[in-house]
């Protein structure tokens, strides 16, 4: 009985995700006919080439999690008077289904067929009462880069750079309050209480964790996510250069990400923290608010720190780091005077560094550190970061021509000799002329970037204007 109850149950999952067809699930139970129950419908399924492997092993997790939450289910109403299971029987059923429907929901398959993104994002929150499991599991599904629940306004999702409303009734404000803080510890709650804006991380088993940030309104709360694959992505996965590579060789000095919210730092910055990972026998430290990607140890003993969670702040973490035996210290944010000190001090005594900023090209960022120090010390920490800083990689994401994605657009600079003495001698001005004549060292502006992009055809040249520096390169 048992045995026939999870094979019914998984040949379900997979017809209600469409990862097979009803007819196939039929096919497959013919072939388990002829080879005998020892067989595993799953195998059936992958062994007839109906699903992958890493499929096979989605529908077994899913399949594990609704007979765990049945059998407690069922445990829970034998505990009940004969009066009361009665009417319980029908409430734990819809609740069985509501769970098993947004745990379906959860396949981590991407949706089959080259639908509009307005119709995607539509069909994405379903009829029912959503529930927030069931909204970031459909913008894992979707890839969205971002979900937005807004009180007084419908569920909202980013795709393509293009924020695109979903099907469905505005959420009331007591709706809104609901489905954001009940997904909160105590903690985060008495802090967002005191606080009215919290960032934290949100993790569904099965599939993926989200960084979200929840903050109070005129209307009431509101929380934007983004989801964060289960693994650091790869350069050639972001679209970035093989080339940036390079930047993980160094063994101390400071690496700066920089680029405007949402434009894909800390993908880069985990890339590269990924690379280190495989590469060599090293002690990596991250800070981070809240952690994102989630680095295993492989090659290098990697130990990641959440503000406020594991640590006070950013400064407080650092200022234990230099204590700690670390080869290399990632920072989520470089955001104040501490913390920047802190990362300069740890470049010059032996450790690379690797951090973000919000700035939108590398001499911003130049005179945004510089900036964060009072002017009797600027030119002492002019010397400190000419000698310490080893690149910038600003970055930025732009739409392409057909609309259905976002692609990055670089510059980068590496620091030379002429970098370093442009920097101590307060002629950062000129580092666009120097980062021209270092093309052949892999120095790129951001125009030539756009400049190639529209080459391809990846970008507009209308698009092109709308980020580049001099605009008569794309007249």
């Amino acid at each position: 009985m048992a045995a026939g109850r999870q094979i019914s149950l998984l040949g379900r999952i997979a017809v209600s995700a469409k990862l097979i067809s009803q007819e196939q699930l039929l096919e497959a139970l013919r072939a388990q006919d002829h080879v005998g129950p020892t067989k595993r419908l799953g195998d059936i399924f992958v062994e007839l080439g109906y699903i992958s492997q890493s499929q096979l092993e989605w529908l077994l997790n899913a399949q594990q999690t609704l007979l765990q939450r049945e059998q407690k289910a069922e445990a829970d109403a034998r505990r009940r008077t004969t009066v009361e299971r009665k009417r319980s029987v029908s409430e734990e059923g819809t609740i069985a289904l509501s769970q098993r429907e947004a745990t379906e929901q959860r396949a981590s398959v991407p949706p089959r067929g080259a639908a509009p993104l307005q119709e995607a994002v539509s069909a994405a929150t379903p009829s029912a009462e959503p529930t927030l499991d069931r909204i970031l599991a459909k913008a894992m599904q979707l890839h969205a880069s971002d979900v937005h629940i807004h009180a007084g306004l419908p569920i909202q999702m980013r795709l393509g750079g293009r924020l695109l409303k979903a099907n469905g009734a505005p959420l009331d404000g007591a709706k809104s309050e609901s489905l954001i803080l009940e997904i909160l510890t105590p903690n985060e709650r008495a802090t967002f209480a005191a606080h009215n804006d919290l960032d934290f991380a949100y993790v569904i088993p099965g599939v993926g964790r989200f960084r979200g940030n929840a903050y109070r309104q005129r209307r009431g709360i509101d929380a934007v996510f983004r989801p964060i694959p289960p693994d650091p992505p790869t350069l050639e996965q972001l679209g970035l250069p093989s080339s940036l590579a390079r930047l993980t060789a160094y063994h101390q000095g400071l690496v700066l990400v920089t680029g405007p919210a949402g434009c894909g730092k800390s993908s880069t910055l985990a890339a590269l923290i990924n690379l280190i990972n495989e590469d060599r026998p090293d002690h990596i430290i991250t800070v981070e608010d809240p952690i994102e990607f989630v680095h295993r140890s492989k090659t290098c003993v990697v130990n990641q720190r959440q503000v406020r969670k594991h640590t006070g702040s950013f400064a407080s973490a650092l200022r234990a780091a230099l204590r700690e035996d670390p080869d290399v210290i990632a920072i989520g944010e470089l955001r104040d005077l501490e913390t920047i000190s802190l990362a300069i001090t740890a470049a010059e005594t032996g450790h690379l560094v690797l951090g973000t900023l919000h700035t939108n090209d590398a001499a911003r960022t130049i005179n945004r550190v510089l900036d964060a120090y009072p002017p009797d010390q600027q030119s002492q920490i002019r010397s400190m970061i000419s000698e310490s800083l080893r690149a910038i990689v600003s970055q930025r994401l732009v739409p392409t021509a057909d609309g259905s994605r976002r692609v990055p657009a670089l510059e980068i600079l590496l620091v030379n000799i002429a970098v370093s003495n442009l920097i101590r001698e307060e002629r950062v001005f000129q580092l666009r002329s120097v980062m021209q004549t270092g093309r052949n060292l892999g120095m790129c502006l951001f125009d030539d970037s756009l400049l190639e992009l529209v080459r391809a055809g990846t970008i507009s040249k209308e698009m092109a204007r709308r980020h580049c520096e001099d605009p008569k390169l794309f007249a």
